[in-house]
Order: C-alpha cells, then structure tokens, then sequence
C-alpha cells in the first residue's frame, strides 16, 4: 500500500523531494525499506511525536513547502493534490495552510494538506499538547485555527460519503475492490474517472460505509 501511495506522490507536479515519517521502532523497519525500495528518503523518531518528525524532514529536504498525507490513502489523486499545493502557492500572500480536508466534499482518502515551513514551524513552537505532537497541523486547525489564515479546497460536488482511505479491514476490502475493477494496480486513473467507477458501482461503497473515522 505504501510503495502504491510513493508512485502517486512521485507523479504530483511540482514535489521536489519526498520523505516518509515513520518511527524509530524495530517494528517500522519494513516500512523503512519500503521506502529505500521506491528510492525515497526516511525520516525516523519519536512515536509520539508526529510533529517533530515533519520539522525535522522539512529541514533535511530544505522544504519550502510542506506537503502532507498519510501512508492510509492508496488512492491519494496527484491531480487532486497537486491543486492543494497550488492554490496555496497562488495565496501566498494571504493564507498560511490549504487542505482538501476543511470543508469535506472529497472522498476520505484524497485528503491533502499544504503549509510554508514558518507555518510548520509556528505551529512546532505553540505545540505542546499531546494532540498537537501526534496530529501534525492539530495547532493549526483545532488548538489556535485564529492565528493561521486558512484556504478550503473543495470538489466541485459533494463527494464526502464515500470512504477511500484504509482503516480497518473492510476499508481494505473496498479499495482492493476499486483497484481490481479499473486496474489501478498497473496504471493511476484521474479521479474523476474512478469516482465515475465508483457512482456506478454501489456495491463497493456500501463494503465500508457504516464505519466511523477515527478522531485526527
């Protein structure tokens, strides 16, 4: 799933540079040589510290900008990404962070956030809460949102219902079932074309539809 997720980032226009964030654990190394494997730099710490992992990647990659998602989305679009990470470059005068995850209209899966390393930075010093070091942009959108000016990205119709990430084992079943229909295993599909699949395919979204996102 995760080599799956790296091919996607790798074809979003405009990354420079990728980093998987994991831990120091003995039980992360697979997750690191995953990522030697797909020719991607790792950054490992502290478990509970999220957080800390980003500043100290955004500081190895000399980031700008700092994009995140998550090892759960093997149905992350490029181009849906990539809209987030330009329409906050386009604002660069006037917002700090753009997500596709403020206002919710895209499936669970697609969900992108962007942020100037100062915004990262800020966000570092103000967060000490358990929450704040576990949740990357915690500070940024549920602890001080009043100090950040924030951009939604949002779908052109309201796509929220359907869930594309993997949390359990249903979800897995779901996606595996998307993967198989269109193929995705050998090729990436625009979104719009696989929630064309999807709409005309109830029966793979009614696999997870009753199960309850996690708090993040």
């Amino acid at each position: 799933m995760l080599s799956h997720l790296l091919r996607r980032v790798k074809a979003v226009d405009g990354v420079d540079d990728i980093a998987v964030a994991t831990t120091a654990r003995p039980t992360d190394d697979p997750v690191a040589e995953r990522a030697s494997r797909e020719g991607v730099r790792c950054i490992r710490g502290d478990e509970a510290d999220v957080l800390g992992r980003f500043v100290r990647a955004a500081k190895e990659t000399c980031a700008d900008v700092i994009v995140r998602v998550t090892g759960d989305c093997p149905l992350l679009d490029p181009g849906e990404t990539g809209r987030v990470v330009r329409e906050l470059k386009e604002r660069a005068a006037t917002a700090d962070y753009a997500a596709n995850v403020l206002d919710r209209t895209f499936p669970r899966g697609l969900d992108t956030e962007a942020l100037f390393r100062d915004v990262l930075e800020r966000a570092d010093r103000l967060g000490r809460s358990e929450k704040a070091r576990e949740h990357v942009t915690w500070v940024v959108n549920r602890e001080r949102p009043d100090l950040f000016v924030r951009h939604s990205v949002r779908d052109a119709e309201n796509n929220a219902d359907l869930r594309w990430t993997v949390d359990a084992p249903a979800d897995l079943e779901a996606v595996r079932a998307i993967y198989a229909g269109l193929g995705l295993g050998e090729r990436i599909l625009p979104y719009r074309e696989v929630l064309a699949w999807v709409r005309r395919n109830p029966a793979v979204s009614a696999l997870n539809s009753g199960l309850a996102q996690k708090d993040a």
